[in-house]
């Protein structure tokens, strides 16, 4: 069985696909937990994404923004209290 251009090409936009959403799917849980994993994941992932030239360009953008978002949380979190983990109790 030979491949064609055109089934590497939606191979290719169907990997971009499962990156976009999975770089948003990350991004939203980083928020809650293992920020500073899951938000650089969510940053990469949505990088590339966007580069494979993905039909889900929107949420690889909103994986990108909660990438961010996570890492901002992150230094917010540890600049309140000087260290990287945080907790609700006092």
């Amino acid at each position: 069985m030979e491949f064609t251009a055109s089934a590497r090409r939606l191979t290719g936009t169907r990997d971009a696909d499962g990156m976009a959403v999975a770089s948003f799917v990350l991004g939203l849980l980083g928020l809650l937990v293992l920020n500073i994993f899951l938000g650089p994941i969510a940053i990469v992932l949505a990088s590339l994404a966007l580069w494979r030239g993905t039909e889900r360009r929107g949420r690889a953008l909103l994986g990108l923004g909660l990438g961010v978002a996570d890492l901002v949380v992150l230094a917010v979190l540890a600049s309140a209290d000087n260290t990287v983990s945080w907790t609700f109790g006092g």
